[in-house]
């Protein structure tokens, strides 16, 4: 399907007419709303960690506790998949009831073999259970942490994230790659070695970057031709320019600032620079566990720089280019017709009314 003419009701072309129609006085329908960066299929609770860093804890005293992506690791393990599943599709309904139409889901909270091959097969049953509901992308984040038992990062990519992807591949399944890219994970040859592997099973790669320090991960996403690079907190001018030059969209999680109580990225550097910009929720359990898109948009923007334009082309346009949808996010004739509709008389009152949902279903 696709959108065949947009207008006036009063200039209708003849052979639309008599098309039957759906009215919706007192409504706005705006692009479908894309949360582009989510980890929604995960195990167990870490809201001790947040009262912790309340507190005055830092990482590595919330580490030391038993926290951290290590947690939600073993959280996960120890439930089945059918619990995972659940708890998946409940979050899921949760966002879709938001207005929210495309959805990209992560693996990366079991870090073994075995369950990182489960969780990926696991996000696609997702897709087929919610298939004409939401649109769920799947991506394949084996590489978000090195496990314990694993002396380096290099031979957890080599005995896990490598050939788990070689072997997934043929299934068709992933729709792209991801790695955390940062000091204490996984370094740039790590992620080189991944995206050189993913680029030849014609798999798109996208990464976490420059969100602890200037790694130079958007240069990195650039050379990669990376379909969104994400978090982008410490990315320097250098990094910001790379990514004005490119088809890569810079997407920014202001909820994981918050949650951390970090200061937000410098939206208006690239916004200025003519970067393609995107804002996702980064819906998890450790460092924004907030899975309201439209809320956290509307509270970052004036803090971020956006004007309503570009707040709006962040979390539709942009944010469905990031996932390499190039058919959607705006209501124009060829685009696909994929809307969110708001019970509000004008558009400006959806980002006016800071946690109010007025979405209502088609």
């Amino acid at each position: 399907k696709e959108i065949l003419w947009v207008g006036a009701s009063s200039s209708v072309p003849t052979e639309y007419q008599n098309a039957d129609n759906i009215s919706k006085p007192g409504h706005v329908l705006t692009p479908e709303l894309v949360d582009s960066h989510t980890h929604i299929v995960f195990g167990g609770d870490r809201s001790f960690e947040y009262t912790m860093r309340l507190n005055g804890a830092d990482y590595e005293e919330i580490a030391t506790a038993g926290g951290g992506i290590l947690s939600t690791m073993k959280n996960t393990n120890e439930e089945s998949l059918e619990q995972l599943f659940a708890k998946a599709v409940e979050r899921i309904e949760r966002l879709k009831n938001y207005g929210i139409g495309t959805i990209e889901v992560k693996s990366g909270y079991s870090l073994s073999y075995q369950r990182e091959m489960d969780i990926t097969r696991l996000i696609h049953k997702l897709k087929g259970h919610f298939r004409g509901k939401v649109q769920i992308h799947n991506t394949y984040l084996a590489a978000h942490a090195v496990p314990k038992n694993y002396a380096s990062s290099e031979k957890y990519m080599d005995k896990v994230v490598i050939p788990l992807l070689e072997e997934l591949s043929p299934e068709g399944i992933i729709d792209s790659v991801d790695i955390f890219h940062e000091e204490g994970y996984f370094c740039k040859k790590d992620a080189e070695k991944l995206f050189s592997k993913a680029i030849e099973l014609k798999i798109p790669v996208r990464i976490h970057a420059d969100e602890f320090n200037d790694n130079k991960g958007a240069i990195l996403a650039h050379k990669h031709n990376a379909l969104s690079c994400d978090h982008l907190l410490c990315t320097g001018q250098d990094g910001i320019d790379t990514l004005s030059k490119s088809n890569t969209v810079a997407t920014l999680l202001p909820g994981t600032a918050y949650f951390l109580g970090k200061p937000l990225a410098n939206a208006q550097s690239f916004l200025d620079s003519g970067c393609k910009v995107a804002l996702a929720s980064d819906y998890n359990p450790g460092s924004c566990h907030c899975d309201n898109l439209l809320l956290l948009a509307s509270l970052a923007a004036k803090n971020m720089g956006f004007n309503i334009s570009q707040l709006w082309s962040a979390i539709t346009l942009n944010a469905a280019h990031s996932l390499g949808l190039h058919d959607q996010g705006a209501i124009i004739p060829g685009l696909r017709p994929r809307f969110s509709l708001f019970n509000v008389s004008s558009v400006d009152e959806i980002t006016y009314s800071w946690g109010r949902n007025f979405s209502v279903s088609l």
